[in-house]
């Protein structure tokens, strides 16, 4: 049996991992879902200074004083920009990644430039409101994404997607404006990207096989984890 440690995106939290949590526990492996800094239940730590790397620091401390060893690091979406950043300060605690239709970020480019969103200038500028209290210490995420889940829902129960948008919250500015230290190009240990067929992360699949990385295209949209668990636990113990 495997031990994972399961990383979130944007607006989400540990939570957003419940239902594969069950089914990857049922298969009897060790789970830890860790949820970063300013998102979901720890929404009230947020701050001008909630970066992509306090969340490394986030995840380092779970493979710490949980005694982790020998895992595999799944990453999901914006978690994609931290797991670098972990794999870097522990590699000897984490044998593989798994990146779940994940961001793919360089070394001292930020979070909405990988994306597009921003240009350099522009990510720095918005930074620099946030430090300053021009700009809101959280974005606006999750309200997007429940405008987007309007106008197109996601591949999942009506049920389940409202269960889903209830939960989102929004993210730290910070964590999209700031450029990371350590960059996918700086990992060392074998990666599993899973690359779904309905999202918006087509540019980062294109990262992952630029980087040489084992890219494995299924069927679904960027909410898998939670439209299909049982496919998503499925996928990631065929690749770990």
């Amino acid at each position: 049996m495997a031990t994972y440690v399961l990383l979130h995106g944007g607006a989400a939290g540990s939570w957003i991992w419940k239902f594969c949590v069950q089914g990857l526990r049922r298969d009897g492996h060790d789970v830890h879902a860790v949820t970063f800094t300013g998102f979901a239940e720890r929404r009230h730590l947020i701050s001008p200074n909630s970066t992509v790397e306090t969340h490394v620091v986030d995840v380092l401390n779970t493979l710490e004083f949980e005694e982790i060893s020998d895992c595999v690091l799944v990453a999901h979406s914006y978690s994609g920009s931290v797991a670098p950043g972990v794999i870097a300060a522990a590699a000897s605690r984490i044998r593989k990644a798994v990146f779940l239709d994940a961001i793919v970020v360089h070394q001292g480019e930020t979070v909405s430039e990988s994306m597009g969103y921003m240009n350099a200038d522009q990510a720095r500028a918005v930074a620099a409101g946030v430090r300053s209290g021009a700009v809101p210490i959280y974005s606006q995420v999750a309200e997007q994404q429940r405008a987007e889940a309007k106008e197109k829902p996601f591949n999942m129960s009506p049920e389940r997607q409202t269960w889903l948008l209830e939960h989102l919250s929004n993210m730290p500015t910070a964590c999209a404006v700031n450029p990371v230290a350590v960059g996918a190009e700086a990992i060392k240990i074998p990666v599993e990207y899973i690359a779904v067929s309905d999202t918006i992360m087509k540019p980062m699949h294109a990262r992952a096989r630029k980087l040489g990385w084992n890219v494995h295209e299924v069927k679904g949209d960027h909410a898998i984890l939670v439209g299909d668990p049982d496919a998503t636990v499925r996928l990631i113990e065929k690749f770990t």
